[in-house]
């Protein structure tokens, strides 16, 4: 069974190349969306619209991505606000990891600077424990990147691969448009409050895409990661912020700042079907993921019954906003 599930995630995701070394594959481009007039993605999921579960969540997103297509054009099983533009908090990280991995060498080394220490301390955002005068290998990054939330570790690869964040964020704006996320804009590597915004499509569009890389795949889905002390840096040891991995779930990454509620992005296969979803704006930690879990139970539902018929956002009520400073 195991076997089984690990050969269709594989298919869905067109996973290419060997998990180490630069990823040669070109960026994807979305589809291009050409104006009202035209025809948005499939709305034919099987889950059965008569009994779509309620969110809270301000939006929500989950596509089947089974036949290899991109979160835009899959099937898309459920939808509320999808293209709303909000604050995506940490999600953000993810285009960050896009984006190192069309720049740097999984063994390049980076030295980690006093100002990535004070930039996630003064912002305060959750961090990798990283410190000033370490120096790690890019690959040990993304699992800091993406596993803790580090946002030192964000700020030491922005400054490394821009040059500079400035830089850096101008590619990560780039990338977003080569991949056809066009309510998207970045205006930082680790998703901390400012004036930059998404939607639930684009970060599905964008969810799929970075899942065919088979470094981040892999980190995505790594429960824990344990750094072994050695000359240059001392013993880090990260565990996933990601609760849904618990059911089967094969990333992504998890966020949250007050602005922007709790967020998560996330990829599950089920029943042989894959699944790439969106949560932005739930109201609490376990909402996110009890929101995650209902719709991925609710899609497969309906393709266990054979149902047809339309996908479509639930009724929901407002978010509330979350407590606390930042961010996971």
């Amino acid at each position: 069974m195991r076997n089984g599930v690990l050969i269709a995630l594989a298919a869905a995701l067109v996973t290419a190349g060997a998990a180490t070394g630069l990823t040669a594959a070109p960026a994807q481009a979305g589809p291009a969306q050409a104006g009202p007039a035209q025809a948005g993605p499939a709305q034919t999921g099987s889950a059965q619209a008569a009994e779509k579960p309620s969110v809270t969540a301000r939006a929500a997103y989950l596509v089947d991505i089974t036949d290899g297509a991109d979160g835009a054009q899959g099937t898309v099983q459920f939808a509320k606000r999808e293209t709303r533009r909000v604050p995506i908090a940490s999600l953000t990280k993810v285009m960050t990891a896009y984006v190192v991995r069309r720049q740097a060498r999984l063994d390049d080394v980076v030295t980690i600077k006093q100002a990535d220490v004070r930039h996630a301390v003064a912002g305060g955002a959750t961090t990798a424990g990283l410190r000033a005068g370490e120096r790690l290998t890019v690959r040990d990054l993304l699992y800091g990147l993406m596993l803790p939330s580090g946002a030192d570790a964000a700020h030491a690869l922005a400054e490394k691969y821009g040059p500079g964040t400035a830089k850096f964020v101008a590619k990560m704006n780039a990338a977003a448009r080569r991949l056809g996320l066009r309510d998207t804009r970045y205006a930082n590597p680790d998703g901390l409050p400012s004036k930059a915004y998404s939607t639930a499509r684009d970060q599905a569009t964008l969810a799929a895409a970075v899942l065919r890389d088979p470094v981040i795949a892999t980190v995505a889905k790594t429960p824990k990661r344990v750094v072994g002390k050695s000359a240059h840096h001392r013993v880090h040891v990260w565990r996933n912020t990601n609760d849904l991995l618990r059911d089967g779930a094969v990333g992504l990454k998890t966020g949250f700042t007050n602005q922007a509620g709790y967020c998560l992005s996330f990829a599950a296969v089920r029943d042989g079907r894959t699944y790439v979803g969106v949560v932005l704006g739930e109201r609490s930690d376990r909402a996110r993921f009890a929101t995650a879990r209902r719709l991925l139970d609710w899609a497969t539902e309906g393709v266990a019954e054979g149902a047809g018929g339309g996908a479509a956002g639930g009724p929901g009520g407002e978010v509330m906003e979350g407590a606390g400073v930042i961010l996971s």
